[in-house]
């Protein structure tokens, strides 16, 4: 090891604690935010209230996707819902068996596919946990502003670069 790391080294038990009490002393430390959506910078010996966690949207409305392959969003509460290995309870409603009765819409043809391509008569495995791609939505403030721009509103905007004929 060179001499330079080794003398890194033996400062750094000496740093860490001056850096520790600069932040709590109110030194060179950012002072806290109350409005701030980012959690403050906090000894961990301090508790501090977490945020209130934001109600779920529950209208069941459908969400518009903002991208060709977008995983539809869940309008409506699942907590509490079981997914195991024996029970899927998101496919009493969205079973092609189902969706009839409870004017649900079925899962998409995708999910009876496995992945050699070959057409299944249930839900392939790799489709089954319905959790690792669509997600319930909450009434939560974006915590940083989204510029994101679907394609059809790049595409009908009229262009910058004037019209060269």
């Amino acid at each position: 090891m060179r001499p330079h790391h080794l003398a890194a080294l033996a400062v750094l038990p000496f740093l860490v604690p001056a850096m520790l009490s600069a932040q709590s002393s109110g030194g060179p430390a950012e002072p806290r935010r109350l409005d701030s959506p980012f959690r403050p910078p906090v000894n961990f010996v301090e508790q501090i209230s977490p945020p209130p966690i934001p109600p779920d949207v529950t209208d069941d409305r459908r969400v518009a996707r903002n991208y060709p392959e977008q995983p539809p969003v869940i309008p409506h509460n699942i907590r509490d819902y079981q997914i195991t290995l024996n029970n899927n309870q998101c496919l009493t409603c969205h079973s092609r068996r189902f969706t009839e009765a409870v004017q649900a819409p079925m899962v998409s043809i995708t999910h009876y596919v496995d992945r050699e391509g070959q057409t299944l008569g249930a839900v392939s495995p790799r489709r089954y946990f319905c959790m690792q791609c669509h997600v319930p939505q909450t009434r939560a403030q974006p915590i940083v502003p989204n510029t994101f721009t679907d394609l059809d509103t790049l595409v009908s905007r009229p262009s910058d670069r004037g019209d060269r004929r």
